[in-house]
């Protein structure tokens, strides 16, 4: 049976687990307007929209690991960041050899 006061996985009680879903929720939301507003208002020379758009991302990818799934850099959390690490190594290398292999071919055709 399960008590409503018990505090859920990890040892955080229920409005920690709230606030910590609401802070995430509102810190993507604001990243995601934020790369919006780097395309539509172009505050910045166009050559660093894409750097820009791209350290937005990748703040939002460590937004969504801290906030949502739960994952930072405590001793039990560690297994789960190593293999997240590791899948994005192999998509890394899957995208990275595909892009090589088409650009290569691009480049003989003409």
């Amino acid at each position: 049976m399960h008590d409503e006061k018990a505090p859920l996985s990890g040892g955080e009680s229920p409005s920690k687990e709230f606030h910590d879903v609401v802070r995430g929720f509102m810190s993507a939301a604001l990243l995601t307007l934020a790369s919006f507003a780097l395309i539509l208002y172009r505050p910045v020379p166009t050559t660093w929209l894409l750097p820009g758009i791209a350290m937005l991302a990748l703040v939002q990818i460590l937004c969504h690991f801290r906030y949502f799934l739960h994952i930072d850099l405590k001793k039990s959390h560690r297994d789960d960041l190593q293999l997240i690490l590791f899948t994005g190594l192999i998509l890394c290398l899957m995208v990275g050899g595909s892009w090589w292999v088409i650009s290569s071919q691009f480049a003989r055709m003409g």
